[in-house]
């Protein structure tokens, strides 16, 4: 399970949807099967062609192959835990054919007995331990610390990134990228609490989100009489900034009910010195608006934090219950709109809402 390619590249026959993408590589599979198998030639034979063929469908997917068994070699897709991307490669593993010698596999799952070297580093149940760290300001917010015996000042860029990759294949794509909050790679010397094998990082981690779930299950939150600020300010550029802020939901003392934070930002073509929308794009922003509205409710778990406006572009601000509906609601506004604006969006987990602490004095 070595061959880990980000796709991109030159796009040639691409394919529209899923199902065309699995027609195709039914046609290739036999062929694609005994280049994994056998790995003669495997780059030409099958890691490019799958790698162009992905990024014709959608940008942001990798994958990793290899045999699984005698008689089977095994896919897997992933996202490289990228948060807004998940929900793509579930849904394209979802729609895959049944092919004989072939097993799909959506995301890097857990792999209880992974062990790691890299860069002369080694990463496995043996020399890794962690320590949460608990703050009582954000009680529900998990931070780990990760516990490394070679890490110095000097190695410590290397080591994070091998204890990062561990983790991931360790716990698994989905589990690394959804259950912890922070994260810190420290030395022996550096610890500041009583270490905890990795291997009980697991259940650690299970508990936790256990709790989480029973504390906030069915909380949602009724925006219709809240109340709104608008905020005035200048960037470091000096364009000005106008913001429209539910002051009512920053005041919430429910928050890590919505633990995702997404952003769509709309960057303007119109080159308005200001930094504003020009009077079509304003016309434009208004119906992407009202659409966000109607699909992303806040009795569905997607509330409106915060509008911002200046510097060339708009951004809007939800917190949410969930990624996956959300992300592939924000793919498909962002195709829709791709003629008026240049559009991207970002998906990350801020269980307090920290992303609005500049606005705390003003409340």
């Amino acid at each position: 399970m070595n061959f880990l390619q980000k796709v991109f590249g030159r796009k040639e026959e691409p394919v529209r949807n899923n199902t065309d993408f699995w027609k195709w590589f039914s046609s290739k599979e036999k062929e694609f099967y005994r280049a994994v198998a056998s790995r003669r030639n495997i780059r030409s034979r099958f890691i490019d062609q799958l790698a162009h063929k992905l990024d014709s469908l959608k940008n942001g997917f990798f994958f990793m192959a290899g045999m699984y068994d005698d008689d089977t070699a095994e896919l897997i897709l992933t996202a490289d835990g990228e948060i807004k991307n998940i929900v793509f490669v579930e849904d394209l593993v979802a729609a895959a054919p049944q092919l004989s010698g072939w097993k799909f596999t959506a995301l890097k799952p857990p792999s209880g007995d992974f062990r790691l070297e890299m860069q002369g580093y080694h990463y496995s149940e043996d020399n890794l331990f962690f320590y949460p760290n608990n703050d009582p300001a954000r009680p529900d917010e998990i931070d780990i610390t990760i516990v490394h015996d070679e890490l110095t000042d000097i190695n410590k860029s290397e080591l994070f990134d091998g204890v990062y990759l561990f983790l991931d294949n360790y716990l698994g794509e989905l589990d690394f990228a959804s259950n912890i909050d922070n994260l810190k790679v420290i030395g022996k010397k550096d610890a500041s609490l009583e270490w905890i094998p990795v291997a009980k990082l697991k259940d650690y981690l299970t508990w936790r989100q256990k709790e989480f779930v029973e504390k906030y299950e069915g909380e949602r939150a009724d925006t219709s009489n809240d109340d709104y600020a608008v905020f005035r300010s200048e960037s470091d550029s000096g364009y000005t900034l106008l913001s429209v802020t539910n002051t009512q939901l920053l005041r919430w003392d429910r928050k890590p009910s919505h633990p995702w934070m997404a952003i769509l930002t709309c960057q303007f073509r119109s080159g308005q010195k200001n930094g504003m929308p020009s009077e079509e794009e304003l016309g434009w922003l208004t119906g992407l608006e009202n659409q966000l509205m109607i699909q992303l409710k806040d009795e569905d778990g997607y509330l409106n934090v915060n509008r911002r406006t200046g510097e060339g572009k708009r951004k809007f601000y939800f917190a949410c219950k969930e990624f996956r509906q959300l992300s592939r609601i924000f793919h498909q506004l962002q195709n829709e709109y791709s003629a008026r604006f240049d559009i991207d969006y970002t998906i990350y987990k801020d269980k307090y809402w920290q992303t609005f602490d500049h606005y705390s004095s003003a409340l």
